[in-house]
């Protein structure tokens, strides 16, 4: 069966999203670089902290490119990214930019899985 443009762009919006994850985001956490712990350490967090969030970010995005489980990653890297806008508010970064930075990231994403998946459509139709 033939893939409609529709499910490519999902497709597309899929991968840009999980390769801008593992590379920005998880590739820095899980192999120690200063960047990972100097960004976390000027929000406010333990540089500790980046190898578990790392971890999380990566299951998330396995969970996500799984189709089986995709909702589910979705879902759980919604909560993610909302940890992390909360984390921008309160250290007052600028608003478009940084604390909106997860708000898109999470739309992209969803906004992926939407376009490629006929059960979220139906579960989430939109109409003109």
């Amino acid at each position: 069966m033939k893939a409609s443009p529709m499910v490519w762009t999902g497709r597309v919006l899929t991968g840009l999203f999980a390769l801008f994850m593992l590379g920005a985001s998880v590739t820095p956490k899980l192999m120690g670089m200063p960047v990972a712990a100097e960004t976390l350490t000027a929000l406010g967090w333990s540089a500790e902290w980046a190898l578990p969030i790392g971890l999380m970010e990566l299951g998330f995005v396995i969970l996500y490119l799984y189709p089986r489980t995709s909702v589910l990653g979705a879902v759980m890297m919604t909560g993610l990214l909302g940890g992390a806008m909360a984390t921008q508010v309160r250290v007052d970064s600028p608003l478009f930019s940084h604390q909106l930075f997860s708000l898109y990231l999470g739309l992209i994403m969803w906004g992926g899985l939407w376009l490629r998946d006929e059960r979220l459509k139906a579960l989430f139709p939109f109409r003109r």
